[in-house]
């Protein structure tokens, strides 16, 4: 009988990616976001199952729960992302509430509720956080402050279920060229969503950090990857990224 994993923000870019590779790997895999579109044809492509979930909202995610059946045997924590790059001078603090609503407490929200299926199943937990969590850069306050809120929560955890048949692993990306990731964070202006990714040679890209988990999810029960540190080879820290001219 197959596994069964759910994988938050499938509609699109790491999500979806994951999504693909773990159905490849025989996971029957649970589609869940708040676009029913994209993961209604995510789910028929890949013989999986689609469900609308925002994960800020507790009868949402209460109603993912109800889809589970009692056990759940891998659960990718991927919802989320960036708004806004404004320096602290001229932060939005509603992108700041946005940002902490869906990464931090839209991550401790779906984890919580699953988590006596996850035990049940003696599963797996993969958090997708970001080397945005290594350390601050110009710009980046709200957004790194939530994905250290998000490590914070998986640091915790572990240490919580220390005995307990469930492992909780991290990955943590660099610079990633999605669809839809820049694209939202400068709210759709795509001349600067371009310009994060110009003259880098081969920025990672979403299959990549799929890739990544579905290694992990596919280890031994006994093997805990505690944090993964993903970045492409352009990329040696959050501030120095080798650029072409």
């Amino acid at each position: 009988m197959a596994k069964t994993a759910i994988v938050t923000g499938a509609s699109s870019g790491i999500g979806a990616a994951t999504a693909r590779a773990l159905a490849k790997d025989g996971w029957r895999v649970i589609c869940a976001a708040r676009r029913s579109e994209r993961i209604e044809s995510l789910a028929a492509q890949i013989g999986g199952r689609a469900v609308v979930c925002d994960v800020t909202s507790d009868e949402s995610v209460a109603n993912l729960v109800e889809t589970v059946d009692g056990t759940l045997d891998l659960l990718v924590n991927n919802a989320g992302g960036a708004v806004g790059q404004e320096p602290v001078s001229e932060a939005d603090l509603d992108a700041w509430t946005t940002m902490y609503q869906t990464n931090v407490l839209g991550m401790g929200r779906v984890t919580k509720a699953l988590l006596p299926a996850l035990e049940a199943a003696e599963g797996t937990i993969v958090t997708i956080t970001s080397t945005a969590a290594e350390w601050g850069y110009e710009g980046g306050a709200g957004y790194c402050a939530a994905k250290s809120g998000e490590r914070a929560i998986v640091e915790a955890l572990r240490l919580e279920l220390c005995g307990h048949p469930v492992r909780v692993c991290e990955v943590s990306p660099g610079m990633v060229h999605t669809e839809e990731f820049s694209l939202v964070r400068f709210h759709g202006d795509q001349a600067k969503a371009d310009k994060v990714y110009h003259g880098v040679d081969s920025p990672l890209v979403a299959e990549d950090v799929a890739e990544c988990v579905r290694w992990i999810s596919g280890l031994p029960a006994h093997v805990n990857i505690d944090r993964m540190i993903v970045r492409p080879r352009a990329q040696a820290a959050q501030y120095k990224v080798a650029r072409q001219s």
